[in-house]
């Protein structure tokens, strides 16, 4: 509390040395957020504050419909190149003080790209800035993993991040596939015993985890994804072998897909095909579910509602194994060749071969671009349109690289044999962030399924079965896929932590901030529709950026003015 007062006689004085005081004793008012910039994006990229802030846009069409329905409220952004770039000004160096950001967003039901970034200012070579992301993560290793989930996170990239270790899930050797389901984080997992049959598991926090059973008798639950609102598994007789370890004696055939219904009872949703041993990976794209073979014979299939399941054509008869979307088309691995393969939706095209690769493993969207990783020299590549792929690094001395992942800004990648995480650091340097499996006496350790909820990236591992989390920087996350249509999004960094909220409600929230720490500020253009992940794909209107937190009475506030 301020008070403004006149010098008064001595027969008052006293009075006002009490009044002084009293306002002293009162709680500080946090300061109210100023207005840093506002563009709302209304048939234009114009600043609404007049603060000097040089803009520069591409890609973006100004004329889109927005909340209320009126044309040119909102811009569109294509997805590919679309951006509005706010140059580097002093009034943008945020520093260690809260801030936050108001928009709303608009995404489409049936999308064949990632939904990319709303709002970024982040250097990714010092790891230092901000991002707020609506990001899906395909092709990890067999999962789609991450769908549609907001995610806001700041670094200043000066600490590496250590492993908290959840514990072994049952007495599985192999954590397949994590997804990340309607606010819940699911585990896949093979089995080697004769009896026992791969099984899906829920996080509940520390080292628990609730066995929802085994859909199928098959050795190993391999694929996940999210689709129509449910979380669906698809089943593999797993050769174990191919891990060098000792074969399982489970007969049983998978090629099974399964739905997550009411009272976590397991739903079957068809057989791909008789002689489908096992499934390689589960993807959304246009709205429909896919799904591709493991093992020979090469299989690729189209689910129609209920047991039923269409063949697709596959490219030359060869298998396609981790699958993604990206610009317009699915993405596939080969485990036939060392080639990646595109599908339109109605024919495959060869994309190019990855020099001395024999398999290709996983896929991340990361900066705008796509990256595969590879067998047997453990290098990720990225791809540079046509045939042309250009390497970005090996990790260490490496044989395989398999899950890519994008957390926090930078690109994360899990490898074989030492089961190694490693971050991806710009050109072709990789840094070893640490190991997830140190099993004794055994050839091969895999780093090979990644995740991220509750703003962590969570890793599961072979042969230990278990699996582990850092954190790197502060991270809240919306573990929840956003419904298609317009939604008012804001992220604020006030009262020692991050949040997230959308539609007016606080939908996630960070770890506690040490005061002080992550001071922010760096030299690069504040980005609208652009960031760590992709181009965003979709609509944006109203962007506002705040020194200091908004309240929650706040974010109501401005949620229901815009809606009204």
């Amino acid at each position: 509390m301020k008070l403004h007062y006149l010098v008064l006689p001595n027969i008052e004085a006293t009075f006002a040395t009490v009044l002084i005081g009293f306002a002293l004793s009162m709680p500080a008012r946090a300061a109210e957020p100023v207005l840093i910039g506002h563009w709302p994006l209304r048939g234009s990229d114009r600043e609404q504050t007049g603060a000097a802030l040089k803009i520069t846009s591409r890609g973006v069409e100004f004329d889109a419909a927005g909340p209320g329905g009126a044309a040119r409220t909102a811009a569109r952004f294509n997805g590919r190149d679309g951006v509005v770039e706010v140059a580097d000004a002093e009034a943008l160096r945020l520093g260690t003080g809260d801030f936050s950001i108001s928009l709303w967003v608009n995404t489409a039901a049936e999308t064949d790209d990632v939904p990319g970034d709303l709002v970024s200012q982040y250097d990714p070579a010092t790891r230092n800035g901000f991002h707020l992301g609506l990001y899906s993560h395909g092709g990890v290793t067999n999962a789609q993993s991450n769908s549609k989930q907001l995610h806001f996170g700041i670094d200043q990239g000066r600490l590496e991040p250590e492993f908290t270790d959840h514990g072994r899930l049952g007495n599985a050797v192999y954590v397949f596939s994590l997804c990340v389901h309607d606010g819940r984080l699911y585990a896949s997992t093979c089995h080697a015993g004769a009896g026992e049959s791969g099984r899906v598991f829920r996080f509940e926090g520390g080292n628990r985890w609730k066995d929802l059973g085994s859909p199928d008798k098959a050795n190993a639950i391999s694929a996940m994804a999210t689709f129509n609102g449910s979380l669906y598994v698809a089943s593999s007789k797993y050769r174990l072998a191919g891990s060098a370890l000792a074969e399982s004696q489970n007969p049983n055939f998978g090629g099974k897909v399964y739905r997550l219904g009411d009272d976590d009872k397991w739903v079957p949703c068809g057989v791909l095909s008789p002689e489908t041993e096992a499934v390689a990976s589960l993807i959304v794209f246009r709205g429909r579910l896919y799904a591709g073979s493991l093992y020979k014979p090469a299989g690729f299939f189209r689910y129609e509602g209920g047991e039923r399941w269409t063949a697709c054509a596959t490219p030359d008869g060869k298998r396609v194994e981790a699958l993604t979307v990206f610009n317009g088309a699915i993405f596939a691995t080969c485990y036939d060749e060392g080639s990646v393969f595109r599908f339109d939706g109605s024919a495959w095209e060869h994309v190019g071969k990855i020099p001395e690769a024999t398999q290709t493993y996983g896929f991340a969207v990361h900066r705008g671009s796509l990256f595969v990783s590879e067998w047997p020299k453990a290098h990720v590549y990225r791809y540079a349109g046509g045939t042309n792929w250009v390497d970005a690094g090996r990790l260490g001395e490496e044989l395989e690289t398999m899950p890519l992942l994008v957390y926090n800004g930078q690109m994360y990648g899990g490898t074989l044999p030492s089961a190694a995480v490693y971050r991806f650091d710009g050109d072709t340097n990789w840094t070893k962030i640490g190991r997830v499996d140190h099993t004794p006496d055994v050839k091969y350790r895999r780093a090979w399924s990644m995740a991220v909820f509750q703003g962590r990236l969570f890793v599961g591992a072979l042969p230990s079965g278990r699996v582990l989390s850092i954190e790197a920087g502060r991270n809240a996350t919306y573990d929840r896929e956003l419904a298609a249509g317009w939604h008012h999004v804001a992220a604020v960094r006030g009262g020692g932590k991050l949040q997230l909220y959308v539609d007016g409600k606080l939908v996630g929230e960070s770890a506690v901030l040490t005061p002080g720490d992550f001071n922010l500020t760096n030299r690069q253009p504040l980005r609208i529709g652009f960031g760590a992940q992709d181009y965003f794909r979709g609509d944006l209107t109203d962007v506002q950026l705040y020194r200091g937190a908004l309240s929650p009475g706040q974010v109501l506030n401005l949620f229901q003015e815009q809606a009204k």
